[in-house]
């Protein structure tokens, strides 16, 4: 009995022995320097590749398949280490979606979504005379919804090849150690340090007295300690023990609801992705509570007996017609789609062929419809973000986007823990008809009640031809993601272009309410004149997302594109 007890003492020094023998590969002379990197925008590989929203993330992803990794493997290491590296949306304390193929065909949709705590109630964001506090849903502890994302990457561990420790230990290693951070970094943790200080109630290594600037080496010892507990313990060293235990307290301390209870009973959730064909394509994406799945097939479906590809890129005929398939779905977002375990999304007749037909029938090219004549169809039947695209040697795909939701989430660092909160309450609707801090405007199906998931922008998609990989595709952007998805994919299989093209050429945005037609810098003049002429709302505006396309060529190799909107870039072999 002694022995046995001695053995149940030592395990754990066993464990952690062996994880702090995992060889690093950061450093100045290791497989990936952080403070030495450039971003790479376009380039084509010959067997694996990935696309994130930071070099380094891409960098170590690229490592960990080099090593004998998959793409789930890699897919672990790029999330944790934009866990360190991209606080801004990389992250441990919000959630996101995952959709993969795996080489045998076999498909796997991970739904590790934020959660509301169990004390969450569908007023408690009204004042006492029913107005809605819109500043509380959106910064702040109380904004903060139970996190999935921990949760969601030992569920991806399933399907990966590797020792966890070796795909945590990057992390750990460039939090502990530090990296050399870019000019945009630079200026978001400076723009954002009073709402950190505001919004946190302990000193943070994101927080400094001098200005942050380009090339400032960021340490992160308290996360570096959270990311150990997580290697060392596992999902318990999140949910359970000192993590939760810090995370508990800063609620607390700042009036949030996050509980013990909450955070113990998170779980991840599969769900059976949505699949449909476009013009010779099988598109394969997540359904409910992303409305991103259901927005693209409606949106692809409605315009594909349309001869867009004669039409012409960003042709006055080609965007009205997929301006109005936007209006029509995204209407149909704010009434009919929420989380399928509290509200019974009509998901079959919305992706009906007979219900978008009904949708389009009042369609006329040249002419601007009003949103305030195009509700959501009768359907009976029972900003900040990031995206990674990944794609192995054997054909196995992974996309994920994972999110805080707002740019840094929530403001609210995590007091001893050294990470930031989501603040996706704001993804609820607050109250029926006011829009949150993207203008999207919900309903009873996506109204706050406990345990439930709020409704999400998130589109991690793939697309396969002939029976084989294609497409790997998703982006950040908030409401933006799912028409920046669908004008990527038209610009490949409609307009027949590369990946650098469709990820880059400028993008615009229609989202029903508010009725107006969001173009980005570089947008056709003339095609912004004819739309005029018809009878639309143009509003120009900075960005639209940050996409992470990887096509597969011909050849067999693949062609990617990191968007040039950003930081972001490419890594492989």
């Amino acid at each position: 009995m002694r022995k046995i007890s001695l053995l149940l003492v030592l395990l754990p020094l066993i464990f952690f022995a062996d994880a702090q023998t995992v060889p690093s590969i950061i450093g100045p002379d290791k497989m990936v320097d952080p403070w030495h990197y450039t971003s790479v925008k376009s380039l084509t590989f010959d067997k694996a590749c990935v696309a994130s929203a930071h070099p380094i993330a891409s960098n170590v992803g690229a490592a960990i398949m080099r090593k004998g990794g998959n793409a789930f493997d890699a897919m672990i290491a790029v999330q944790l280490t934009l866990a360190v590296v991209y606080p801004e949306a990389g992250n441990l304390g919000g959630g996101g979606f995952l959709i993969a193929r795996k080489r045998d065909g076999k498909l796997v949709a991970l739904d590790y979504r934020e959660m509301a705590p169990g004390s969450a109630t569908k007023d408690m964001y009204l004042d006492k005379n029913g107005n809605a506090q819109n500043e509380l849903s959106e910064s702040g502890h109380l904004s903060s919804g139970v996190p999935g994302t921990v949760a969601g990457i030992f569920e991806t561990y399933k399907h990966a090849k590797l020792p966890f420790a070796q795909l945590i230990q990057p992390a750990i290693d460039l939090a502990q150690n530090g990296y050399a951070i870019s000019k945009r970094e630079a200026n978001g943790l400076n723009g954002n340090k009073a709402d950190f200080v505001k919004n946190s109630t302990a000193p943070a290594a994101l927080v400094k007295d001098a200005p942050w600037k380009e090339g400032d080496t960021l340490r992160q010892p308290e996360l570096a300690a959270t990311l150990i507990r997580i290697r060392d313990q596992g999902l318990k060293g999140f949910y359970e023990g000192e993590t939760a235990k810090l995370i508990v307290e800063e609620m607390k301390r700042g009036k949030g609801i996050i509980t013990l209870d909450d955070l113990k009973g998170y779980v991840v959730k599969e769900r059976t992705p949505m699949e449909f064909d476009y013009r010779g394509h099988h598109i394969i994406g997540f359904p409910p509570p992303s409305s991103g799945g259901i927005l693209i097939e409606q949106m692809l479906k409605m315009i594909e007996k349309y001869p867009v590809g004669s039409y012409g890129f960003q042709s006055p005929e080609s965007v009205q017609l997929m301006i109005e398939a936007e209006r029509r779905a995204y209407a149909d977002r704010a009434e009919h789609m929420g989380d399928p375990d509290f509200w019974k999304v009509p998901q079959k007749t919305l992706v009906s062929d007979a219900y978008l037909a009904e949708r389009m029938k009042d369609f006329q090219p040249g002419v601007a419809s009003k949103s305030a004549g195009i509700k959501a169809g009768i359907a009976h039947e029972s900003e900040e973000t990031t995206h990674i695209s990944i794609i192995d040697k054997l054909g196995n795909m992974v996309a994920v986007t994972t999110t805080l939701n707002n740019s840094y989430g929530s403001k609210t660092i995590v007091g001893g823990a050294g990470f930031i909160m989501n603040d996706e309450m704001d993804d609820f609707s607050i109250k029926p008809g006011v829009p949150n801090m993207y203008g999207a405007v919900g309903g009873e199906a996506n109204a706050i009640a406990a345990g439930k998931r709020m409704l999400s922008s998130m589109t991690p998609t793939l697309v396969l031809k002939n029976n084989n990989p294609f497409m790997v595709v998703g982006t950040p952007g908030g409401t933006t993601i799912p028409t920046s998805v669908f004008q990527s994919i038209v610009n490949v299989i409609d307009f027949g272009m590369s990946a650098n093209d469709a990820v880059n050429k400028p993008k615009f945005h229609h989202q029903w309410l508010p009725d107006e037609v969001m173009v980005e810098k570089g947008f056709s003049p003339e095609t912004k004149a004819a739309l005029e002429k018809m009878g639309y709302s143009i509003k120009d505006r900075g960005a639209i997302g940050r996409t992470e396309l990887i096509k597969v060529l011909a050849t067999g190799k693949r062609e990617a594109a990191a968007d040039g909107r950003g930081d972001d870039s490419l890594a492989g072999f």
